[in-house]
């Protein structure tokens, strides 16, 4: 306790560290929470108390036998006939079925419903009437269309023109209109069956009760029954993979992050320590032994850390509501997905931190306070002439774990895999860094300052003072390293792929037009007819799931596909492309003649022949599959067209589609593109690389602010401020030339093997002005972490700096 009070500056670096390590963990685990408990409230359906719908998730079985359950992308459908079974259950007082037509009015994407259903949310007509002709609709008050105007919608059975009839008012959920009910049900016929039906008990009945009746009833049909918040799985088919997808983003980030923070403590506790040796050198000196040091050490970092980690914690449940809310803005998450603020989150970043400051101070202080009360005077006067042989060995062992590491990474051919292990790469690296920095430090130094030795007395006494203190150089130079080979890692890594997955996609479109967003399949025909036309390939995009593994899949349609898209098959052949059949992308460990199980999108399980084995699988999905195949397993069954027309004009097809508002037509484009979740992944990026610059600049600050005696002495002999600033920039730069190399370095290797196993090519993406912006982002900080606390400190008298107590 008395260290703590009286040595306030030293400790603050390691206040710093702790409290912002705990922060990045809290919000970490903040996602991991609200992915695991947070459940979406029903809008639309907020009405029915029970909602009777397909079943949200897929049913997978393992090899070894083991079931698992993950959430569909699309909504199950159920049989229409399940409307009169369910209404037959005692304590039922009514039901209302659902029909869903996936719709586009004015470029804008609708879910069209049948007037039967508008009591599932209490839809209240602000004017007109309930559509009750087929060529009559209801919209929303913010669609702007008022009554008696006629509207144009786009649907997968082709265009219609209806005659508004009715505006509702704004009704929760995402944007309906409403068809007549009979009218709803013929424009699902490429999908028929019912999304869900409403469930009302009668008086007296429970909830629960009728729930299980219902749920008795249904049993073996597919159909499953949900009350309560429960109800908004039904109603947002997305929201189960959000869930997924934020337990897979929290345990991602929160793990690089953990070992990004356990990374900065040890270094900072290691630098905190090498400024105390004097002291504790002092104690050991006056009888103090070697337990009664580590005892007072570690009680130190835990008060510190308890102080330090409980606001940073608290800081770090702020922190986790603003990442949820980015998440949302970027779309990886729906908007109305909670976060929820538990106590486990804190709880666990505290424990960890403090964890990890206490074994960081045992282990710091494991060299000193093992020495004689003499030989600790002497090690404190002058820095030790050698590394302790459990550092260099653990610095080795680490070592071959990052080249072994490199080796695997080479032979991952999967972003589920490689995404995890590229961070983990680097940073297996960086840490050998940090354990065999003294020794680098030493191997490095001698020929970085040679030229400095010949730049002026002040660059020479630069040189002299690396020299010298290659130790304290080590620790400034390791969180700076890792800064640099983390955040090139994980930015040329998303530039990688982005760039292969461009580069593939470019060069496998072969055709000379395309069309979309959303072409139904009567459009898809009316270019078929246009003379000149070859092909019209319709491609949909979507996700399935096998068992251990989800892919990226597009669905296309077989005839004269090799006149519109290139996929660079390796084996068999797409000519016996088809119904009951697929093609896969190499290194997924499927052959031509294997056959493939999976869940399609809305749960429903495939199983699928391999008849080739294709190059090209970043620019177009893991698998291709037949179009018809895709299409009745979403809930939006149009997607872009690729049209083969060579010599054709573009206003001949463009007059084919006249009828169809909204297609846009194009010539030959890169679609279909990869979907990319990079602003995600650059947004995490830069929270974990904003940590390692914080820690490095918190380092620099640390050793800097340690100097002071040591600068009030260069005043003393006659050296100015300036000449003291001049000489700490020429250090600082030096440690930044040999964390850039030793960066760089680190990066390359882990991007050559990620590129290896993911593109096939061992040449990553690395845009040069990206690693210059890095490079120069980190000697920017380094100089200015470098050049605020020496000025505070030369305001001092340099006489009293010198005589003031440490």
């Amino acid at each position: 306790m008395s260290t703590l009070r009286h040595r306030r500056a030293a400790f603050a670096g390691g206040f710093i560290a702790l409290f912002f390590a705990a922060a990045l963990i809290t919000a970490c685990g903040m996602l991991m929470d609200t992915g695991l408990r947070s459940h979406v409230a029903p809008e639309r359906y907020a009405a029915a108390p029970i909602i009777v719908s397909g079943d949200p998730d897929a049913h997978l079985v393992k090899d070894d036998g083991d079931r698992k359950s993950k959430p569909n992308t699309a909504r199950g459908r159920i049989a229409a006939s399940l409307t009169g079974r369910v209404q037959a259950v005692p304590g039922v007082r009514s039901v209302v079925p659902e029909v869903t037509v996936p719709a586009v009015i004015g470029g804008s994407p609708v879910d069209g419903h049948g007037w039967e259903s508008a009591g599932l949310a209490r839809t209240v007509l602000k004017e007109g009437r309930a559509p009750a002709a087929a060529g009559e609709i209801v919209v929303g008050a913010t669609a702007g269309h008022a009554v008696g105007t006629d509207v144009t919608v786009l649907n997968p059975l082709g265009t219609g023109t209806y005659r508004v009839v009715g505006v509702t008012g704004q009704a929760p959920g995402n944007p309906s209109v409403f068809f007549s009910s009979e009218e709803a049900r013929r424009l699902t016929a490429a999908r028929p069956g019912l999304t869900v039906i409403g469930v009302w008990p009668a008086p007296g009945a429970s909830v629960d009760d009728t729930a299980d009746a219902v749920r008795a009833a249904v049993r073996g049909t597919g159909a499953t029954v949900h009350t309560g918040t429960d109800r908004g799985r039904a109603e947002f088919p997305d929201s189960g993979s959000a869930r997924v997808k934020l337990v897979s983003m929290g345990a991602a980030l929160g793990g690089t992050s953990l070992i990004v923070a356990l990374l900065a403590v040890v270094g900072t506790f290691g630098l905190m320590l090498q400024q105390r040796e004097r002291e504790l050198a002092l104690l050991r000196a006056i009888a103090a032994t070697p337990r009664q040091l580590r005892r007072m050490i570690g009680r130190e970092a835990a008060l510190l850390g308890l102080g330090a980690t409980v606001p940073g914690a608290a800081a770090g449940l702020f922190l986790g509501s603003r990442l949820h809310a980015a998440f949302a803005d970027l779309d990886a998450i729906p908007g109305n997905l909670p976060p929820v603020t538990g106590p486990v989150p804190p709880l666990v970043a505290v424990a960890v931190t403090v964890a990890a400051a206490w074994l960081a101070a045992r282990i710091a202080a494991r060299r000193i306070t093992r020495l004689r009360p003499v030989e600790a005077l002497g090690e404190a006067a002058l820095a030790p002439p050698r590394t302790p042989w459990f550092r260099l060995a653990a610095g080795l062992v680490v070592l071959a774990g990052a080249v072994v590491l490199t080796f695997v990474l080479a032979s991952v051919h999967s972003e589920r895999g490689s995404g995890p292990l590229t961070p983990l790469t680097a940073l297996a690296f960086a840490t050998a860094v940090g354990l065999l920095g003294p020794v680098l430090t030493r191997l490095a130094i001698p020929p970085v300052t040679l030229p400095l030795r010949f730049s002026g007395a002040v660059a020479g006494l630069a040189a002299a003072n690396l020299r010298a203190g290659a130790r304290r150089l080590a620790a400034v130079i390791a969180p700076l390293t890792l800064m640099v080979a983390l955040g090139s890692t994980l930015l040329f890594a998303e530039t990688t792929i982005d760039e292969a997955a461009a580069s593939q996609a470019g060069a496998g479109n072969v055709a000379d037009y395309a069309a979309g967003p959303a072409v139904p399949g009567p459009a898809a025909d009316a270019l078929r007819k246009v003379p000149g036309v070859r092909t019209v390939t319709e491609v949909l995009h979507t996700r399935v799931r096998a068992a251990n593994t989800p892919y990226s899949a597009q669905g296309v349609t077989p005839g004269g596909l090799a006149n519109t898209m290139d996929l660079d098959v390796r084996s068999g052949s797409l000519n016996d492309f088809g119904d009951g059949t697929m093609a896969a992308r190499e290194g997924l460990g499927m052959k031509v003649g294997d056959k493939a199980s999976f869940a399609m999108a809305d749960g429903t399980h495939v199983t699928l022949r391999v008849v080739a084995v294709y190059h090209r699988g970043l620019g177009f999905g893991d698998l291709t599959l037949p179009h018809s195949l895709v299409a009745a397993h979403v809930d939006v069954p149009m997607g872009t067209a690729l049209i083969s027309a060579p010599g054709v004009r573009g206003d001949a097809l463009k007059s084919a589609v006249a009828a169809y508002p909204g297609l846009g037509l194009h010539a030959r484009t890169d679609a279909p593109a990869r979907p990319s979740g990079s602003a995600v992944n650059y947004l995490s990026l830069a929270m974990i690389v904003a940590f390692a610059a914080l820690s490095a600049a918190n380092a620099l600050a640390m050793a800097t602010a340690g100097r002071v005696r040591e600068l009030a002495m260069f005043r003393l002999a006659g050296g100015t401020r300036r000449q003291v600033l001049r000489m700490l920039r020429w250090e600082t730069l030096t440690a930044v030339l040999v964390a850039a190399v030793l960066g760089t370095a680190i990066a390359y290797a882990t991007l050559n093997a990620f590129s290896t196993g993911m593109t096939g090519s061992a040449e990553p993406h690395v845009p040069i002005v990206g690693l210059l912006a890095i490079i120069g982002g980190m000697g920017a900080l380094a100089v200015l972490a470098t050049t605020l606390p020496a000025r505070l400190a030369l305001r001092r008298p340099p006489a009293d700096a010198i005589g003031a107590r440490e």
